[in-house]
C-alpha cells in the first residue's frame, strides 16, 4: 500500500532552520505532484508548498515565500521542505501529500495520499 513517512521535525528557536523529508513507497513517485501542508492546534489545515512531477515548478504559500523551499528527488522517492528563518507562527504538524493529477493543486481535497505528519515547534 501507499506510504508517506515524514521526518525531520523538532524544536527550534525563532530564526532557525529545519529540513523536512517525506519518503514515499507503494506508488510511482514521479507520477505524483507532491505537496506540504500544515495544521496548527485549533486551525484548519493550510497549504504550504507544492512541486510538479518533474520538480521543475514549485508553488509556495505567501506566508512562507522566501523562507521555505520545496524540492524532490525522484530517484529516492523523496520530497523535501527546507525551512529557514522560522517564526513561532510556523509551529504546526507538517504533512506531505501526493496527488496523481497533472496540475499542481493547493487545496488539500485534491490530494489522494497523506503522511501522518511531523511536529515542528518554533520557540520565541
Amino acid at each position: 500500500q501507499v506510504q508517506l513517512v515524514e521526518s525531520g521535525g523538532g524544536l527550534v528557536q525563532a530564526g532557525g532552520s529545519l529540513r523536512l523529508s517525506c519518503a514515499a513507497s507503494g506508488l510511482t513517485f514521479s507520477n505524483y505532484v507532491m505537496g506540504w501542508f500544515r495544521q496548527a492546534p485549533g486551525k484548519e489545515r493550510e497549504f504550504v508548498a507544492a512541486i510538479n512531477r518533474r520538480g521543475t515548478r514549485t508553488y509556495d504559500a505567501d506566508s512562507v515565500k522566501g523562507r521555505f523551499t520545496i524540492s524532490r528527488d525522484n530517484a529516492k522517492s523523496t520530497v523535501y521542505l527546507q525551512m529557514d528563518s522560522l517564526k513561532p507562527e510556523d509551529t504546526a504538524v507538517y504533512h506531505c501529500a501526493a496527488d496523481g493529477s497533472l496540475a499542481v493543486h493547493t487545496r488539500s481535497v485534491e490530494y489522494e495520499y497523506w503522511g501522518q505528519g511531523t511536529q515542528v515547534t518554533v520557540s520565541s
